[in-house]
């Protein structure tokens, strides 16, 4: 769902801002620990990749994408002060909050799943899901801050959703307007300083 907010984002900051003011305001970025994120995109992919091929990996599964999102939080804080970080972080701590009181897996909701394909719901009741999601029960501690939210069309892609994702989506969201759209109503200002020095 994260990537939803950033191509949301993007887009409608492009149409406020311009194609050429969007992407020099993209260009300013500066993102304290930046360079932690894709690292951590690669592990949460390695970890995909390895879960059926290594045994100990598939065990301590669940331990280790808490690392990742802990190490994602520790990065939010570091950047606490950009606009709609706060919301991203309060997004990916309930996220990481309901995953850590059901050992390290996302409880899905198999009523909200019925929006995916019928094999992922079959797999999900079956518990052959096991790398970061599990089948939302009785047991389940927090379920309200599970993936139970459905979204299906007209949204362009069927997936279930938590409310951590969508608070994390408005806060990157808010970032992107913040960026795109103060650096195009800065640009005129720069423009005619520039031209005046000329």
């Amino acid at each position: 769902m994260v990537y939803d907010g950033i191509v949301i984002g993007l887009i409608v900051g492009f149409l406020r801002a311009g194609w050429r003011n969007g992407i020099a305001a993209l260009s300013q970025i500066r993102i304290k620990g930046g360079l932690i994120f894709p690292v951590l995109l690669a592990i949460q992919f390695l970890l995909f990749f390895l879960h059926d091929r290594v045994p100990v990996i598939a065990h301590y599964n669940g331990y280790m994408f808490m690392i990742v999102y802990a190490a994602g939080l520790y990065v939010l804080v570091l950047n606490r002060k950009e606009k709609g970080f706060w919301w991203i972080f309060a997004g990916v701590a309930l996220n990481f909050l309901v995953m850590l009181v059901n050992g390290g897996k996302m409880p899905v909701s198999v009523e909200a799943a019925s929006v995916l394909e019928p094999k992922f719901v079959e797999m999900l009741q079956n518990g052959a899901i096991t790398t970061k999601h599990s089948m939302l029960d009785d047991s389940t501690l927090l379920p309200f801050l599970g993936d139970i939210i459905p979204l299906t069309k007209p949204y362009p892609r069927s997936q279930v959703i938590s409310i951590g994702d969508v608070i994390m989506n408005i806060g990157i969201f808010v970032y992107f307007q913040h960026v795109m759209v103060t650096y195009r109503k800065r640009s005129p200002i720069v423009e005619t300083n520039l031209n005046n020095e000329i």
